[in-house]
């Protein structure tokens, strides 16, 4: 049984400019560092960065990251002034900013969690939605 995400891994093309972006912008801490690759960490979340060709995709598949209601504003701020572009306007329910990092992942960080969204969605359906659970 599944028990919860392991780590996430995302190939870069610069390991320096990377390693900036998700410390000095993001707020990881780096752990250590190789050749071809680093191991990052922030609250419970293991991030590895591997040097290679990165192909992000470019549909909606994005990692998002959890912040509070109380650090969203601020930290949207930083993101932003940090160079970073958007590659979405938020539509949903909660305060979300959708961004790129230095070779194109799709990003996103959310104050919010599921429960929040579910109770949204009593009030405010999505076109054809249907609940799977009683």
């Amino acid at each position: 049984m599944i028990s919860g995400i392991n780590h996430i891994t995302f190939c870069v093309s610069d390991l320096d400019r990377s390693l900036a972006f998700y410390t000095d912008v993001l707020g990881f801490r780096a752990h250590v560092r190789w050749d071809s690759g680093a191991y990052l960490s922030q609250a419970t979340i293991w991030l590895c960065l591997n040097l290679g060709n990165p192909a992000p995709a470019r549909d909606y598949s994005h990692i998002a990251w959890s912040v509070s209601s109380a650090d969203f504003a601020t930290m949207a701020q930083h993101i932003q002034q940090s160079g970073a572009k958007l590659w979405q306007n938020n539509q949903s329910e909660g305060d979300s900013l959708y961004f790129l990092d230095p070779d194109g992942h799709q990003l996103e960080i959310h104050a919010g969690g599921l429960e929040q969204r579910l109770d949204h969605l009593e009030t405010s359906p999505y076109q054809g939605l249907r609940w799977l659970e009683p």
